[in-house]
């Protein structure tokens, strides 16, 4: 029991990371149509940049800060390239995000290497029921929490959250009535980066960063994100964390060289299940 539970709190851990990730596709999306495909390198370049800033003396909470405004940056330069001109179709974008996001693999090997980073986290144990678990774990689920609950307000209790959620309802609408959608399309691609480079300073201290790591984040994230349709950041939450705790228990009592797969398959599963719930497109129309 005691081992199963620090597998979980492990898990929790990873798949916040994975959800962080994922809220961000979901964040361009409902906005855009556009699935991004850097969201990924996002998530690379804040882990990468805390690293070097820290090194750099940097103390603990300003580098950090500082790395997920470069993330942010960097979504902001995202979105200008793939939604720069107006009337882009989706598609279009979509490429731009993929050549993007290879881009930034010769930028990032330029400035950091290509030797894998990682940064200190919280440091020590605590116990939680009675089992050791690292401290930096319950500071990466107590910080995705406090995350999605104000990505959750926003969204629903702020006039720019409400334009937001109008330009994903029905962009023609929220155009007549004043509403600038390409410029929130912009703030989408912003938002984006915060929670990739959120994502990417809580998870450096557990899975070492390199160039090529948004690979890994951007399946994940994507699974994540394609549970809710791509539109719902909080089931995002919620298969995400779900990808990291079964990851979690197949490296624990299996074999960690699976973990991946696993993992993949059993969000496979619950997505078929879930589009197996929905009524088909017949149906509803003859409702």
């Amino acid at each position: 029991m005691i081992t199963l539970l620090a597998h979980v709190v492990s898990g929790l851990a990873i798949g916040c990371g994975f959800a962080l990730v994922g809220s961000g596709l979901v964040a361009v999306y409902r906005v855009t149509g556009v699935v991004n495909f850097a969201q990924g390198m996002f998530a690379v370049v804040g882990g990468l940049c805390a690293s070097a800033f820290l090194g750099a003396g940097i103390w603990h909470g300003g580098a950090e800060l500082l790395a997920v405004a470069v993330a942010a940056a960097a979504g902001a330069v995202t979105g200008l390239l793939a939604l720069g001109r107006r009337g882009t179709a989706p598609m279009t974008a979509l490429i731009v995000t993929l050549a993007v996001g290879f881009l930034a693999y010769a930028v990032l090997v330029a400035v950091f290497g290509d030797t894998p980073r990682s940064t200190p986290g919280l440091p020590g144990m605590t116990s939680l029921l009675g089992v050791p678990v690292r401290r930096h774990h319950l500071l990466v689920i107590g910080v995705t929490a406090v995350v999605f609950l104000a990505l959750w307000l926003f969204l629903t209790r702020t006039y720019l959250g409400k334009a937001l959620t109008a330009c994903a309802s029905n962009p023609y609408a929220a155009r007549v009535t004043g509403i600038p959608v390409a410029r929130m399309a912009q703030f989408a691609f912003v938002l984006a980066g915060v929670l990739g480079g959120v994502a990417g300073v809580l998870v450096a201290p557990l899975r070492p960063m390199s160039f090529d790591s948004d690979v890994t984040l951007i399946v994940h994230g994507f699974a994540a994100a394609v549970l809710g349709g791509l539109t719902r950041p909080m089931v995002a939450l919620a298969g995400g964390v779900l990808l990291g705790v079964v990851e979690a228990l197949v490296a624990g009592y299996g074999n960690a060289a699976y973990q991946t797969t696993v993992a993949l398959v059993v969000m496979l599963a619950v997505m078929i299940w879930h589009a197996a719930r929905r009524p088909s497109v017949h149906q509803e129309v003859t409702v």
